[in-house]
């Protein structure tokens, strides 16, 4: 995903290192990592769950876009659950 600016919620800073998911994970994310869910409804701006590889683990993203500034907005970061997503990590198993 292609970002003119990148800026961190204070809550996607506080998962982050909750969840020992060090900044270079979103450099890495954004810059080879793969658009798995589009969000074209949420506000203020549009956004994208986003499915990457770090340390060989994957990671996951919801980045919200400025579509005029193309600046970004990193909402949420985490790890998905095994459990909760498929061996790809690209979608939610079936209950």
């Amino acid at each position: 995903m292609t970002c003119h600016s990148v800026h961190f919620s204070r809550h996607a800073l506080e998962r982050m290192f909750q969840r020992g998911i060090p900044p270079d994970a979103l450099s890495v994310l954004l810059d080879k990592g793969e658009i798995i869910a589009s969000y074209a409804d949420d506000q203020p701006y549009p956004s994208v769950l986003m499915l990457g590889w770090f340390e060989d683990k994957p990671v996951h993203a919801v980045i919200a876009k400025d579509p005029l500034s193309a600046a970004c907005q990193v909402i949420t970061v985490y790890r998905p659950d095994p459990l909760l997503w498929d061996a790809t990590f690209k979608s939610r198993k079936k209950s």
